[in-house]
């Protein structure tokens, strides 16, 4: 975990993990203390999953799925990376 500089402010977020995703990752939720102003890409970045996002890795921000990159993370946030569905 980073370390929080005095005066740097943290923000916790809830993180959510959905099918085979949830089993490689081995949760289906954490929490996680970032720096304000952390990006979307950031934490994709940080949970090592910018190789899925070409893969059709889908995340959502607050229930609302198509989430930019470019988002800046707030307080209290939820994040949810939702993997591609299979099946024929």
């Amino acid at each position: 975990m980073d370390s929080i500089l005095p005066g740097e402010g943290a923000i916790k977020v809830k993180v959510l993990f959905f099918g085979p995703l949830a089993e490689i990752i081995g949760h289906r939720s954490i929490d996680l203390s970032l720096l304000s102003g952390t990006t979307v890409d950031q934490l994709v970045e940080r949970l090592d999953l910018k190789s899925m996002l070409s893969e059709g890795l889908l995340i959502a921000i607050n229930g609302e799925v198509g989430a930019d990159l470019d988002v800046i993370l707030r307080d209290s946030f939820e994040v949810a990376f939702l993997p591609p569905v299979s099946g024929g």
